[in-house]
């Protein structure tokens, strides 16, 4: 479990947790990966995503949104995949995933931290287009 102090959807900072489960598989689960970062902070608390300078020494202060997007384009640049993604595509392809998978909102939007049903059917518009699609179930 995670606690978020705050965010975008609430700056109040009146916090939230979120269940983040064990992957299926080990290179690839997040609960894993955040155990083995914190072992190499050597922290119990504090800002978990930290600035990691160029020579590799990690400093105490949180990543910016800059920093995370500039992680994010890189990773995605070095995979090969094509596109612009950021930060925010992270938030954008869970929620895309969830509903192609058959996820129901309100359980998307627990775990993003959307307000509005409305703004989260932006993100997942495109992910869910082929879910219910009527020209699949007329046998064309």
């Amino acid at each position: 479990m995670v606690h978020l102090r705050r965010s975008k959807t609430d700056p109040e900072g009146q916090g939230r947790k979120v269940g983040i489960p064990y992957g299926l598989a080990p290179a690839t689960c997040p609960v894993r990966a955040v155990e083995a970062w914190a072992e190499v902070l050597q922290i119990a608390e504090g800002p978990l995503f930290r600035a990691v300078d160029r020579h590799g020494r990690i400093h105490p202060t949180r990543l910016t949104p800059q920093s995370v997007a500039l992680v994010v384009k890189k990773l995605i640049a070095k995979a090969g995949i094509p596109g612009d993604y950021a930060g925010h595509s992270l938030r954008a392809g869970l929620a895309t995933e969830a509903a192609a998978a058959g996820v129901p909102e309100r359980a998307i939007m627990a775990q993003t931290g959307h307000r509005s049903l409305a703004t989260l059917r932006k993100y997942i518009r495109e992910g869910s287009i082929f879910l219910e699609n009527a020209a699949s179930k007329v046998g064309l």
